[in-house]
């Protein structure tokens, strides 16, 4: 079981790794999104930057990856505690990406695809929960602020508390990396996103 778990928290590292945002941004011969408008390798700055398809598959792409090697995992009989642990391994490789010289994004789609594998109830109310803030207020990084800070307790309430401490890791983790978001907010500097 250990060593099973090792093997499948460095696959969810590495996948996470996969810089969605840089390598679709090469395929539409557009800039590096790390040099670009906000320079977060994530689906928002690429809509900045490149419009609705590489944004969508960008999206896509982040949530696939977190969702794949957790779904993979527990395909495989990894369960409980460790399963919460290779989906923070996940997040973390997206975060901190080894191919792409740990300079990452800010893991919101990725962390997405993770919950939806641990919890799908959670990762779909958490969904629903941004595209409202969206939607209503326009500010993405609003909109992932107050999806990810509900998770821990959607995750109580719908999922499996087991999940919780891997859960507020990674809700520390998107608070951390939107910490000039908030300030942004806080000084009505922060840019809206045209849905």
């Amino acid at each position: 079981m250990i060593i099973s778990a090792i093997i499948f928290g460095v696959i969810a590292y590495l996948m996470g790794s996969l810089s969605s945002a840089i390598l679709i941004c090469k395929a539409f011969k557009l800039p590096d999104p790390r040099t670009e408008g906000s320079m977060n390798p994530g689906a928002t700055n690429v809509l900045r930057i490149g419009g609705r398809l590489p944004a969508a598959l960008t999206l896509i792409s982040d949530i696939l990856k977190g969702y794949i090697p957790v779904m993979v995992a527990h395909l495989f009989g990894v369960e409980g505690f460790v399963l919460g642990l290779i989906a923070l391994m996940t997040f973390l490789g997206h975060l901190y990406p080894i191919f792409f010289k740990f300079q990452g994004g800010k893991g919101v789609a990725t962390a997405t695809g993770a919950i939806l594998a641990l919890a799908p109830m959670v990762g779909v109310a958490a969904i629903i929960i941004w595209l409202l803030v969206a939607i209503i207020f326009r500010y993405s990084s609003l909109a992932a602020l107050i999806a990810v800070i509900t998770t821990p307790v959607l995750m109580l309430f719908f999922g499996d508390s087991i999940y919780l401490l891997p859960t507020l890791v990674i809700t520390v983790g998107l608070v951390w990396k939107h910490w000039g978001n908030i300030q942004r907010l806080r000084f009505g500097e922060e840019s809206k996103i045209k849905i």
